[in-house]
């Protein structure tokens, strides 16, 4: 079951979603703004063997359980549902500073390394400096 995933706009993520079920996000309304986040609630009543949560270092809006996504992964764990999650490396608390350094962009989502450290099995995936510099100027990361 997808639980959340950020399309960023890229119609080939959501490609990635066909045929799976996916949960209905919850809106949440701040500062007149319509957010859409994790709804943890259908999640559970759901019941999931696996999850798929992107944006691990997300933080939620205001009105959700937990302030962060990591909490609501660690409530899932916690209850024998399995969670596949997404992270950029940036958005490691320890890797921050390392990270902020070479790129000069500091991550604001971060996540304790001991939800890191704590994970099952964790697969690396790169893609090329170039690719990735095209894409955060066209995301607007990098003017």
């Amino acid at each position: 079951m997808a639980g959340y995933i950020e399309p960023h706009v890229r119609a080939e993520t959501m490609a990635l979603l066909n045929g799976l079920e996916t949960l209905p996000v919850k809106t949440v309304t701040h500062n007149g703004i319509t957010l859409k986040e994790l709804d943890i609630d259908k999640a559970i009543s759901r019941n999931p063997k696996l999850i798929l949560l992107d944006e691990l270092a997300h933080i939620n809006a205001a009105g959700c359980r937990h302030s962060k996504r990591y909490q609501d992964v660690q409530e899932l764990l916690n209850l024998g549902i399995d969670v596949h999650t997404t992270i950029n490396v940036q958005h490691i608390e320890s890797l921050h500073d390392v990270v902020s350094a070479i790129t000069g962009i500091s991550a604001r989502e971060r996540i304790p390394d001991s939800v890191f450290d704590n994970a099952n099995q964790v697969e690396i995936v790169d893609i090329e400096p170039q690719e990735l510099i095209e894409r955060l100027k066209k995301e607007e990361f990098i003017v």
